[in-house]
């Protein structure tokens, strides 16, 4: 597992790859893998930055464009999105999908449960229906 710039913690599951997106997101455009091992401080490879990317492409919140030898990777979304793609991703595992949500409003703290009260209020609407 990757450290945090030589201060012995190790980062969190799931934590590198919001650094990598974020630092994407800081770009001024389209950006080689090595940019972003730059950005990140340079104390990662060059390999594991490029896993965190592809794994990225393979999560649909990057893309990537081949310049020469190489791609220039540019988001398609932001940290949030990441962070809702592994919560869906833990409750798609659990067979007891009613359980597990219960038991996540329940240990919500009273802030995060009233916006989430008032997002299920919102009308939800499918981006992929088509109107008759």
């Amino acid at each position: 597992m990757a450290r945090d710039g030589g201060r012995g913690r190790r980062r969190g599951r799931g934590e590198l790859e919001g650094q990598v997106l974020g630092a994407l997101r800081e770009a001024d455009g389209p950006v080689t893998a090595g940019w972003v091992r730059e950005r990140l401080g340079g104390d990662l490879a060059y390999t594991t930055v490029v896993t965190i990317l592809t794994r990225l492409l393979a999560k649909g919140v990057v893309s990537r464009e081949r310049r020469g030898r190489s791609f220039r990777w540019t988001p398609t979304a932001d940290v949030a999105r990441l962070a809702a793609l592994r919560m869906r991703r833990l409750l798609d595992a659990e067979r007891d999908r009613e359980s597990v949500l219960a038991s996540f409003v329940s240990a919500l703290p009273p802030g995060d449960e009233q916006v989430l009260r008032a997002l299920l209020a919102i009308p939800h609407t499918d981006p992929g229906a088509t109107e008759r």
